[in-house]
C-alpha cells in the first residue's frame, strides 16, 4: 500500500534512553516537556500537498519534506558520505477529524513494523533535516494490523517490537526486543499528547509549527505517524547502515511466538503474516 495522501509524522523522544544513544539530547537541551517521560516533540517526514501550498506561511517547511520517502523493500542511502542508523518503531494508520482548523480527534486503525531511518549528524537545525532526503528514505510493513480499540485490553496489550540487521550473511540484533506497551506514552496518553502537540506545536528549536504546516495541505484525514524509536542494541548503537545490508523490524504476537521464534524466522526468512509484521529492507546507495 501506498501513503502518498497520508501525512507522514513522527515523534522524538518516546522510549526511554533512545535520544542519548541516538546523540540527539543537546538538540533538545532547551525544549521543556510537562513530564520527564513526556516525548520531546513532533516531526514531519512527508507532507502529502504542493510546495505552492507553503509559499504563504511564515516558516517554510523545507523542499524534501513533498518528496514521497517511504517504501516496503529498500533504503536507498543519502548520496552525501553521512552515517544513517535504522530506527525501528511502530507505524500508527490513524484517522484525523478537525474542529475549525485544530485536530479534535485521532482514531487509530492499524499498527504494523516502521523503520524511520535517520541521518546522523549534529547540529542539524530541525529534527526533519535528517528525516527524508528522498525516495526509499523511511520504510513502513505493507503487512499491517487492524486495532480492535487502542486501549488496554485491546489487541496491541499482545505485542513486541524486535529489530536485526543483516550483514555478510550474519543476522544481528539491533534494537531490544521489547512489549509495546513499553513506550513512554501509550494508547490514549498518547493520542491526546499528539492531538496536543500538533494544534500547539510551534517553530522553536528543533521543532516546527505542524498546524500550520496540515493547514496548508488543506487539512488532510489520513495520517501514518511513527510512535517512537525503540533503545538499540549495543550493536546496533555503533553500527551504520551500509549497502547489501537488510534491516528487519518485526512486531510480533508475543502470546504466540518467543522472542528465540523470532530470531529463527529472520535467520530464516520465514514470516507468519499474522501474526506479524515484518518490514525487511534491502540497504543501497
Amino acid at each position: 500500500m501506498e501513503y502518498k495522501e497520508f501525512l507522514g509524522l513522527g515523534i522524538a523522544g518516546n522510549f526511554a534512553l533512545h535520544l542519548a544513544q541516538a546523540g540527539e539530547l543537546e538538540d533538545f537541551k532547551d525544549v521543556i516537556t510537562e513530564d520527564e517521560a513526556a516525548p520531546k516533540g513532533m516531526f514531519p517526514f512527508y507532507l502529502p500537498c504542493d510546495k505552492t501550498a507553503s509559499e504563504s506561511l511564515n516558516y517554510k517547511p523545507k523542499e524534501m519534506l513533498y518528496t514521497y520517502p517511504l517504501s516496503s523493500d529498500t533504503i536507498t542511502l543519502p548520496k552525501e558520505d553521512v552515517n544513517v542508523q535504522a530506527e525501528p518503531e511502530v507505524g500508527l494508520v490513524c484517522e484525523l477529524e478537525y474542529e475549525g482548523d485544530a485536530i479534535k480527534s485521532i482514531t487509530p486503525t492499524h499498527f504494523g513494523a516502521y523503520n524511520d531511518c535517520s541521518i546522523r549528524v549534529a547540529g542539524a537545525s530541525k529534527i526533519s533535516d535528517k528525516k527524508n532526503w528522498g525516495a526509499n528514505s523511511k520504510g513502513v510493513s505493507d503487512n499491517l494490523f487492524a486495532i480492535d480499540k487502542f486501549a488496554e485490553g485491546g489487541i496491541m496489550d499482545n505485542f513486541s517490537i524486535a529489530s536485526f540487521l543483516r550483514r555478510d550473511g550474519e543476522v544481528h540484533a539491533y534494537g531490544e526486543d521489547v512489549e509495546l506497551n513499553g513506550y513512554s506514552y501509550f494508547y490514549s496518553k498518547l493520542t491526546d499528547w499528539i492531538k496536543n502537540q500538533i494544534n500547539t506545536q510551534k517553530e522553536f528549536g528543533p521543532l516546527e509549527p505542524i498546524k500550520e504546516y496540515i493547514n496548508a495541505c488543506g487539512n488532510p484525514t489520513k495520517l501514518l505517524v511513527s510512535i517512537g524509536a525503540t533503545r538499540y542494541t549495543e550493536y546496533g548503537e555503533t553500527t551504520f547502515l551500509k549497502p547489501e545490508d537488510e534491516v528487519v523490524v518485526v512486531v510480533y504476537n508475543n502470546t504466540k511466538l518467543s522472542a528465540v521464534e523470532v530470531v529463527e524466522a529472520v535467520k530464516n526468512n520465514k514470516y507468519d503474516p499474522a501474526i506479524m509484521s515484518v518490514l525487511a529492507e534491502k540497504v543501497t546507495q
